[in-house]
């Protein structure tokens, strides 16, 4: 998996930093269309419907991440988890990104307002900067143009990047 990422990222993971800031939103962009383009060839290999998608996530993030900062999975927030908490320092500080991987189950606005509660949950307690939920459909015979999307939830709380894919 690992082999894969790196050959599609450019050499230079610093194309991701400006100004010291890790562009969050620019990866999740980059990763919709990886996991578009490749995610057939790696996510049916594990037999835990979830853990393909988050796996396959996790090592697109970690080759970037790793040149400044640092990704805690399975960050204990609470009683529940968030799957993945983003450690980056800026300027003598630390700013935080929470995202959450959620698979679509039964309809996207149930999905959603699961998925946005324990988001917004989470970034309250760890007083992170961002939160990103992703959702990914793995619904057969849904059109890659169905299936792929962006929006900003703000209704209910601090604002939420929705990724589907």
């Amino acid at each position: 998996m690992a082999a894969i990422c790196r050959s599609w990222f450019p050499h230079d993971p610093a194309w991701y930093v400006v100004d010291g800031e890790l562009q969050v939103a620019q990866l999740l962009e980059a990763f919709q269309t990886f996991f578009r383009e490749h995610s057939e060839h790696w996510v049916e290999r594990f037999p835990y419907r979830e853990a393909g998608p988050q796996l396959l996530l996790q090592a697109f993030l970690q080759r970037i991440v790793n040149a400044g900062g640092r990704i805690e999975r399975e960050y204990g927030l609470g009683r529940m988890r968030t799957d993945l908490l983003i450690v980056w320092p800026v300027r003598g500080a630390v700013r935080k990104t929470v995202i959450e991987c959620k698979l679509l189950r039964g309809s996207l606005d149930r999905t959603l307002r699961e998925g946005l509660g324990q988001t917004r949950a989470y970034l309250e307690r760890c007083t992170a900067a961002a939160g990103h939920l992703v959702i990914f459909d793995r619904t057969p015979n849904r059109s890659w143009d169905d299936r792929i999307f962006r929006l900003t939830e703000t209704a209910g709380g601090p604002p939420v990047t929705v990724w589907g894919m």
